[in-house]
């Protein structure tokens, strides 16, 4: 365990190898201390703050891991330019009294000749995973592996990522998993757009085309309370909010594409035949050159 000193000249502990953590959360374990565990990739923001205030609430010990993991990008994607702010991170982190940073090296994760993969196809290949068709299989595999390491009580994840925790919370049942992941709601800028790592790379003109996206999907929302349930209508008004009530005009630079709009039943990512129940309103669209992603849930039932 190394204990680091951020730049304000404070303290924090941060582990680096998984057997040091293994040891370090059996002895938590032991003395009938809960562990609530809130991974992350870094580049942290009011989103993780809120998911590491949900671990406190609900558990006595919380570790969060810092680790951007190479399997979740596709071959194209942004790994090497993805937000990297450790300093900044321990900093934010050592406000918030968390008890342990587990932040291990890609080697330490996967060391040479690693080949073992989680994937549950059927959840996977819908949504994000038809332009990313190997991203869960990367979350997934993670996610099991910092389970395993840290052997967490509760692991908390954000609603933003929607389909992520749809997928995680079968895996958890599937491999019997002795974590209760809880959800934490998505926080967004004033603008509404939600939080993310990512929104670093868009320009102040493109922040304010992409605040088009929650907008829109809370128009929707007024629509279905109004009694709209052909979904076919619903996804060609989200469709048209999206690229045509852009703040600004559309250019190369902050133009809106649309990666999918999506209508499904909550439990299992599938469309239904009728819109019943709770269903999950996702978007996914590209701002330049930069994917974002939203969404909100509506219950049918009301």
């Amino acid at each position: 365990m190394k204990k680091i000193t951020t730049r304000a000249r404070r303290s924090i502990k941060v582990i680096n190898k998984t057997s040091e953590m293994q040891k370090i959360s059996k002895k938590i374990r032991r003395r009938n201390i809960s562990i609530g565990f809130v991974p992350t990739m870094g580049a942290l923001h009011k989103g993780h703050i809120s998911l590491i205030d949900i671990a406190r609430k609900h558990s006595q010990f919380v570790v969060v891991s810092i680790f951007v993991n190479p399997t979740q990008f596709g071959p194209k994607e942004d790994f090497s330019n993805y937000p990297r702010t450790f300093n900044k991170d321990l900093d934010c982190l050592f406000e918030k009294k968390v008890d342990i940073v587990f932040a291990p090296t890609i080697n330490e994760i996967y060391p040479e000749e690693y080949g073992t993969y989680i994937d549950i196809p059927d959840f996977s290949n819908k949504l994000c995973g038809k332009s990313r068709p190997t991203h869960f299989k990367g979350v997934c595999t993670i996610v099991a592996k910092l389970f395993n390491i840290v052997s967490p009580d509760i692991a908390v994840f954000g609603e933003k990522d929607a389909q992520q925790v749809i997928i995680l919370k079968k895996m958890v049942k599937d491999l019997n998993f002795p974590v209760k992941i809880i959800t934490g709601k998505i926080i967004r800028e004033p603008s509404g757009l939600a939080m993310s790592s990512r929104n670093k790379y868009l320009t102040d003109k493109q922040k304010q085309n992409a605040s088009i996206i929650y907008k829109t999907l809370k128009e929707t929302e007024k629509k279905i309370n109004n009694g709209e349930r052909n979904i076919q209508n619903l996804k060609k008004f989200i469709r048209n909010g999206l690229l045509t009530k852009m703040d600004h005009p559309a250019t190369a630079e902050n133009e809106l594409k649309i990666d999918y709009i999506e209508i499904i039943n909550k439990d299992n990512l599938q469309q239904p035949k009728t819109l019943k129940g709770e269903c999950l309103i996702a978007i996914a669209v590209w701002c330049g050159k930069t994917r974002l992603i939203d969404n909100i849930t509506v219950n049918f039932n009301h």
